[in-house]
């Protein structure tokens, strides 16, 4: 930590020194603003709680996507990962498109040591480059563009054989649109095949069935994984294509749901054939997601020894592995990477460490991470362990659409009781239930998902107004306020051929709402106008504890009355 990183006591307030209470800041997780419609679960939600808030206190429009939170463009939705980046930082950071982009146009990635070293690994062992990463375009935890462009790399510095292993989307693209995909690269590689380069499918599944996991949350996952892409064991198939369209046949699953598959050598479809991309010793491996949370246990379980213990990995290749990025920068996962992460600095949880400001993060295994490693600048770990503690409520393992109300009540629980106890002046936590119930494209549990969180919101407010703090809840990004894919054309929720509307799994580009609660010291600010981001959160937070915000963020949402 950076001692000389001080907070300096507010000017601009008159006589407030700051709330007597704790800030409490609340994340409703994929809770965004859309207009009013049918596929809207937050305005069709019954949420007295918030209808209350919106009428009764001050409120602004924050934008959480595109540019405001460093991804290339407005026509890239936000996400948690950079939503709590910006949150936490006070300030926006390039992020991981946007730096593998530019990596790639300006040749850096294909000059850098890593590259080299699986290059010339597969030149000399005359072995088999594979890629392993999600496959689409939703510029969320990859891009395909990405992944073309080292393969056609691949081929101009001799490498001969490429195998791609593919993890199916369906989340941050429409939730079948798989074979857009597939037949988009199935022509790319029909292009670059030639004589004397092959490149093919090798296997593959649904992103949240195999080997996509986070958080330690499910390690059966990435074991299924491993046996797919690395040992070429599961449901053989002649292509893709063939996978996805009987998978989809026999169990009616959207594409993140897909089970594994194998692409084989078989002419018939009851034959046993040899696996057209198993990994081997001496192969070279990168894994081209550039976001880092479903990233780093199947990075974890390449780079091991034998000290690995998460499930049996039966046989580890001697590969080169690579990341996209460096996953984890403290614990350095994976070992190897392409592109250096966005090197964030100065955040918030580091300045209130170096104030000795007591400091609470809570959510449940899923968004764990958010409001620690994303918060605090992709950084494991406390600043300092005296002043800083983290709860963690762990997550369920069953699917969020049957069980929308998540662990809800029990963060509750941790929240109500640590609000009143006077030990925390900051409190952060993050409801998941939005976002997570929001990708299942269920919009009835998502409805109810919204209802979970209005009604916890009610008893967070009463802990706060005994506790004479302040509470700010916003989100990190759109989700549950679109559940079903809108016609660009006509602005409308968009149907099927037998008239079903489209479910929408994949995160908006929609503002989300900041609420300031306040029945205490609101006549010593006031709430500003403008536009604002979620960057603006933290000198807002440390104007509200009496502190001065530093030059190196964005500006705060409130002034002195």
């Amino acid at each position: 930590m950076n001692n000389a990183r001080k907070l300096i006591k507010t000017q601009n307030f008159g006589g407030f020194n700051g709330i007597s209470g704790p800030l409490v800041c609340i994340v409703m997780d994929g809770v965004g603003l859309a207009p009013d419609g049918e596929g809207n679960a937050v305005s069709r939600a019954y949420k007295p709680t918030l209808d209350y808030l919106f009428k009764n206190y001050p409120w602004r429009k924050l934008k959480a996507h595109g540019t405001a939170v460093g991804l290339p463009s407005d026509e890239d939705m936000g996400n948690s990962e950079v939503g709590h980046n910006a949150m936490g930082a006070g300030q926006v950071f390039a992020q991981g498109a946007m730096l593998v982009t530019q990596s790639i146009e300006s040749g850096a990635m294909f000059q850098s040591d890593t590259w080299i070293e699986l290059r010339d690994n597969c030149r000399t062992n005359n072995s088999t480059l594979h890629f392993i990463g999600l496959f689409s375009d939703g510029n969320v935890h990859s891009h395909i563009d990405h992944l073309e462009a080292m393969i056609r790399h691949a081929k101009s510095e001799g490498i001969k054989k490429v195998r791609v292993h593919i993890l199916l989307d369906g989340r941050d693209v429409g939730e079948t649109s798989a074979l857009l995909y597939v037949d988009r690269f199935e022509k790319f590689l029909s292009g670059i095949n030639s004589t004397g380069f092959d490149a093919k499918i090798a296997s593959g599944g649904g992103r949240m069935n195999i080997t996509m996991d986070r958080y330690g949350a499910n390690w059966k996952m990435v074991e299924k994984g491993w046996h797919t892409h690395v040992l070429g064991e599961g449901r053989q198939f002649k292509s893709a294509t063939e996978a996805i369209e009987t998978l989809r046949t026999e169990t009616h699953a959207i594409d993140q749901d897909l089970g594994a598959f194998v692409i084989a050598n078989i002419s018939d479809i009851d034959e046993i054939g040899e696996p057209v991309g198993k990994i081997n010793d001496g192969d070279s491996v990168i894994f081209f997601n550039f976001r880092g949370d479903r990233a780093i246990e199947i990075s974890t379980a390449f780079d091991a020894g034998d000290e690995f213990d998460k499930f049996d990995r039966i046989r580890k290749p001697n590969v080169v592995y690579a990341g996209m990025l460096e996953y984890d920068g403290d614990l350095h996962i994976p070992k190897k990477y392409l592109v250096n992460p966005p090197e964030i600095t100065g955040t918030l949880g580091e300045y209130l460490a170096n104030e000795k400001i007591t400091q609470l993060a809570v959510s449940e295994t899923q968004k764990f991470g958010h409001v620690t490693y994303f918060w605090n600048g992709n950084r494991s770990g406390k600043f300092d362990e005296e002043t800083e503690t983290y709860i963690e409520v762990k997550s369920d393992i069953v699917p969020f659409e049957q069980r929308p109300w998540m662990k809800a009540a029990e963060i509750t629980d941790v929240l109500a009781e640590d609000i009143i106890s006077g030990k925390y002046k900051f409190i952060r936590a993050n409801f998941p239930n939005g976002d997570m119930v929001g990708h299942t494209g269920n919009l009835q549990a998502t409805i109810i998902a919204v209802e979970t969180v209005d009604l916890m919101l009610d008893r967070i407010i009463k802990a706060v107004r005994q506790a004479k703090g302040v509470l700010i809840i916003t989100a990190d990004h759109g989700n549950a306020d679109e559940m079903y894919e809108i016609d660009k054309k006509t602005g409308l929720p968009s149907k099927d051929s037998d008239g079903h509307y489209k479910a929408k799994t994949s995160h908006t580009l929609d503002p989300v709402p900041c609420i300031f609660l306040d029945d205490f010291y609101s006549d010593k600010y006031a709430v500003e106008e403008g536009d604002f981001k979620l960057s603006n959160l933290a000198a807002t937070f440390v104007n509200l504890l009496g502190y001065d915000a530093p030059d190196i963020w964005d500006k705060s949402m409130i002034i002195g009355k």
